[in-house]
């Protein structure tokens, strides 16, 4: 179900596994997905679903992307049939391989690439999958190699059950996606802990010491892998991450490493959280300290994640089109140090602005309204930040924010939305930014 990179990998992983196979996209799939199903010989199917066929099926492997409430998903249920994800069928193939996880609210895509920069750069056999990268399942079916590095949603996590991570990393929980979980934080939470799944005694349990959801979950499960959490605060740990202020200071065993903030090019608090987790799961994973060091030194920070874009006229233009939540605008704002002109909105997903009220009053100066409906924003924010400005689409945004920039700003994309009512996607919102910036500033 689903002909977008989960599913296209999926369907050739069946096929060289000697599966009858068909894929059904209800909506368009990709020319150079097509093209891959034809070269295996996979029959698929775009702009409907043929019911019949799909019910005949022994099982399905569902895109992360299919809601469960999709009526054809519903009728797959009804008739019995078990619908697992791409990381719980590829799972069953990967030989002696052994997997790195990372999921969480925020973070797993810097972390997951830093991982995946750190290994490659220790020489070792790993390929990079999940949400970011080759599809897993293609990666499984093409190739030969001892890791892969997967970032995991939620909703892929929903359909894995006996899939285990030989190291897994949960970075943070806070509200997301809760229209997907009936609007219950509860069941996104249960969600986010099947990280945990399966792990044996000699595996690997990496997460957040500072988030207290995470902290009042790990009580309800008895945990076997070995325990490793990061943290900006006093901690009792022998093992694990401790950012003081200025150092990170990673122990695993025998092994050490300090990583000096100012040395790094991923600046802010959230970024030493990443930084520790990628160091602590690289250590578990056998890579050198220093190599560890010298790859973090090295890293620059994620396409769409506190992109650095422009300075011109003394602004800074910043692209953090991937913050689709108040979380990761909390770390966003918490990172600034110069005064915000602050690009908000698109399609809200229930936030709660509430967290985000002492960095606003602090640090921003005037909030662009950028979205279809800019009620809640307008709402939440009046009052609170000086100037508030609604507008309908990015030129009419970029143009109030670059007005109401002064020397020694940052304009700061950072939505705290989804992107489906202007934009395709993050990337997409992403991408149209900078190329404004690029053109008009």
């Amino acid at each position: 179900m689903g002909g977008g990179i989960s599913g296209y990998g999926s369907a050739i992983l069946a096929k060289k596994e000697g599966f009858e196979v068909f894929l059904s996209d209800r909506g368009s799939i990709a020319e150079r997905y097509k093209l891959k199903l034809e070269e295996w010989g996979v029959p698929y199917e775009e702009g409907s679903h043929d019911e019949e066929r799909i019910l005949m099926a022994d099982e399905v492997v569902k895109s992360p992307g299919i809601p469960d409430s999709a009526p054809i998903v519903r009728k797959i249920r009804e008739r019995g049939i078990p619908v697992i994800s791409e990381m719980e069928f590829a799972g069953r193939y990967m030989g002696d391989a052994r997997c790195i996880c990372i999921t969480g609210s925020n973070g797993k895509t810097t972390t997951t690439s830093l991982i995946y920069r750190i290994m490659c750069d220790a020489g070792m056999n790993v390929a990079l999958g999940g949400n970011i990268g080759e599809s897993f399942a293609y990666s499984v079916a093409t190739g030969q190699y001892d890791w892969y590095v997967l970032e995991l949603s939620s909703f892929q996590l929903d359909g894995m059950f006996r899939f285990g991570a030989h190291i897994g990393l949960l970075m943070n929980i806070t509200p997301d996606h809760l229209d997907r979980y009936d609007h219950c934080f509860q069941h996104y939470v249960d969600s986010k802990m099947r990280i945990t799944q399966n792990q044996r005694a000699e595996d690997f349990f990496i997460f957040s010491g500072d988030d207290k959801v995470i902290g009042g979950e790990l009580s309800k499960y008895a945990l076997k892998a070995r325990l490793l959490p990061f943290t900006a605060a006093e901690s009792a740990a022998t093992e694990g991450g401790r950012f003081d202020g200025k150092c990170c200071r990673v122990r695993l065993g025998d092994k050490a490493l300090t990583l000096d903030t100012e040395r790094m090019q991923l600046k802010g608090l959230h970024n030493c959280y990443n930084a520790m987790a990628a160091a602590l799961a690289t250590l578990a994973a056998g890579v050198p300290a220093e190599v560890v060091e010298q790859s973090i030194y090295a890293f620059s920070p994620v396409e769409h994640r506190l992109e650095p874009v422009k300075e011109a006229d003394g602004v800074l233009w910043i692209n953090d089109s991937k913050a689709t939540n108040v979380d990761s605008v909390w770390y966003a704002l918490e990172s600034m140090t110069r005064p915000v002109v602050w690009i908000a909105g698109g399609t809200d997903k229930g936030n709660d602005y509430a967290p985000l009220m002492p960095f606003v009053r602090e640090k921003v100066h005037t909030l662009v309204c950028m979205g279809l409906d800019n009620e809640k924003l307008l709402r939440d924010f009046m009052g609170v930040v000086p100037t508030v400005v609604s507008t309908a689409s990015l030129d009419e945004a970029m143009q109030a924010a670059r007005k109401a920039a002064r020397e020694g700003d940052v304009v700061l994309l950072s939505p705290a939305c989804a992107s489906f009512d202007l934009f395709k996607n993050y990337e997409n919102r992403g991408e149209l930014f900078k190329q404004w910036v690029m053109e008009h500033v």
